[in-house]
């Protein structure tokens, strides 16, 4: 019988991003997040979906944009409306946990917190809760930040590394494995990359941070004190929006990792054990779509003759027949037609760029 959510226990959904990596379907106030690419729901609704039964519903916390607030709210009918809100403008990720770590401050000082981005793509959700459960044990146990690795399946130097040394003795956390941190790494090259992975003692970085309320405090009163301030002056406000809308433009553009994590006296990493997919690009979403026998990714009803390894997204219910055509990215929406390759799938967001203003 599953346990009930804790109510000291909280959790922020980073849920901003832009939507030009999956253009056309995508557009600034659709992000990835908030598209349905692998069935009937958006992975925002599936990241608040996965957290039912570990933290209570009126403990969510869904940080988003102005241009996407009102998808966000429609999508969210069961948050209390205090628990989305738009950043005034983008200040990268060390404000935008700031405000939230604020908004948790001001409910419960002494709280437990979880981090977690609204656009990755994650199934075995029992899998996932148990890491959750036991990041927060260790958390509330050791006084210490706390992320969660992904064990790496290829040397990919698009993403962060987190390096880990020994391994951690954490009192009440016994079936999962939790390292001290060594250090935090940049996106490596291909080469530095294959390096990590043949050291094995390199997990990716998924964005997804666990702490209680006074560690993180500390640390951010030690090594930003602005965004302490800020943490501060949000606790003791009387219209948290109003102090929101006045400071955090005033904020320091700095992600985690730079302000915070690679700076903190003690970080532990504790190593997924659920299925992980940040859902990069159109090749992505491919894996989870149906497959022919040429190998043809597709959503929709599908002919083809002499036709390989081509991927095939609409939204406009058309018959898509291919004819002599390999490796090709098809995408449709109601109003645009996306054509290019596999190998051009990590550009389309430079396309998206020299669009039309009324197509982005």
């Amino acid at each position: 019988m599953r346990q009930p959510a804790s109510p000291s226990r909280y959790a922020l959904i980073l849920a901003g991003g832009s939507g030009q990596r999956f253009w056309p379907v995508s557009r600034d106030a659709l992000p990835k997040q908030l598209l349905k690419l692998f069935g009937e729901k958006t992975l925002l609704e599936m990241t608040v979906e996965r957290l039912e039964g570990i933290v209570p519903v009126e403990n969510i916390v869904i940080l988003t944009n102005k241009q996407q607030e009102s998808a966000v709210r429609a999508l969210l009918p069961q948050l209390p409306a205090e628990n989305i809100i738009a950043e005034p403008e983008k200040r990268d990720t060390a404000p935008a946990i700031a405000l939230g770590v604020g908004w948790v401050v001001a409910r419960d000082p002494g709280a437990t917190m979880m981090v977690l981005p609204a656009d990755h793509l994650i199934q075995n959700v029992a899998e996932f809760q148990k890491v959750l459960m036991n990041a927060a044990m260790a958390a509330e146990s050791a006084s210490s930040l706390v992320t969660v690795g992904i064990k790496p399946t290829w040397a990919c130097p698009s993403y962060g590394y987190v390096e880990r040394g020994k391994r951690a003795s954490v009192l009440g956390v016994t079936d999962v494995a939790i390292y001290e941190v060594a250090r935090f790494r940049e996106k490596p090259n291909p080469d530095l990359a294959e390096h990590f992975i043949a050291q094995g003692n390199f997990t990716w970085n998924a964005g997804m941070f666990i702490w209680t309320i006074p560690a993180i405090f500390s640390e951010l009163s030690r090594h930003c004190p602005a965004l302490a301030d800020f943490v501060s002056e949000l606790r003791g406000s009387l219209d948290f929006n109003a102090t929101v809308a006045k400071q955090f433009s005033k904020l320091p553009k700095l992600s985690i990792d730079y302000a915070l994590m690679e700076r903190a006296s003690r970080v532990l990493n504790i190593e997924a054990t659920f299925d992980w997919d940040d859902v990069g690009n159109w090749t992505s979403v491919g894996r989870y779509l149906k497959k022919d026998a040429g190998n043809n990714q597709h959503n929709c009803a599908l002919s083809q003759l002499d036709a390989d390894n081509n991927l095939v997204f609409t939204q406009t219910g058309q018959h898509v027949a291919l004819l002599g055509v390999q490796d090709l990215i098809i995408v449709a929406s109601k109003d645009a037609l996306l054509i290019t390759t596999r190998a051009h799938a990590e550009n389309i967001k430079k396309l998206a760029d020299q669009l039309p203003q009324e197509l982005h």
